[in-house]
């Protein structure tokens, strides 16, 4: 069961180019964006921003830093920073109808690219703060159901 409401999106860089998607639906149909999604129920963001990836693009990738929070009355959406892991990008034929790998520079000057994608990339080229993340798991903790950033 997919949750609508939380969503994560993540930025996997690989040989110096960011992995994009084009959107096959929504308000985002034809545009590139990054590869993401919703996060499902019981499933910790980070856990849902690498699988999305895996089956957006075939692309494994694990989260390794917080980059943007993105917050409305109902709704949220985490930016994850990850690392490169395995995998030819590719399409998934159905979310998407392409997997493009830009450097940062080529994404945030196509006209074709989503206005939250832009502005993330953008932030990313500045070097903007990022949120780490944490080997910290407290004792009470499961660490398959427990992730902590920024210290």
């Amino acid at each position: 069961m997919n949750n609508k409401y939380y969503t994560v999106c993540g930025i996997v860089e690989i040989e110096g180019r960011i992995l994009l998607v084009r959107h096959t639906y929504g308000n985002a149909k034809d545009r590139i964006l990054l590869p993401g999604g919703f996060v499902q129920e019981n499933e910790l963001p980070t856990a849902a921003v690498e699988r999305e990836i895996l089956e957006e693009t075939g692309v494994t990738a694990n989260a390794r830093s917080i980059i943007a929070m993105q917050f409305k009355s109902q709704q949220w959406c985490v930016v994850f920073v990850m690392e490169y892991i395995s995998g030819t990008p590719k399409s998934d034929g159905f979310e998407n109808s392409e997997a493009l790998l830009l450097t940062p520079e080529e994404a945030v000057n196509r006209c074709d690219i989503t206005n939250m994608s832009r502005v993330i990339l953008e932030a990313y080229l500045n070097k903007s703060l990022q949120l780490s993340k944490s080997d910290y798991i407290p004792a009470s903790a499961d660490k398959d159901r427990y992730v902590m950033f920024g210290v």
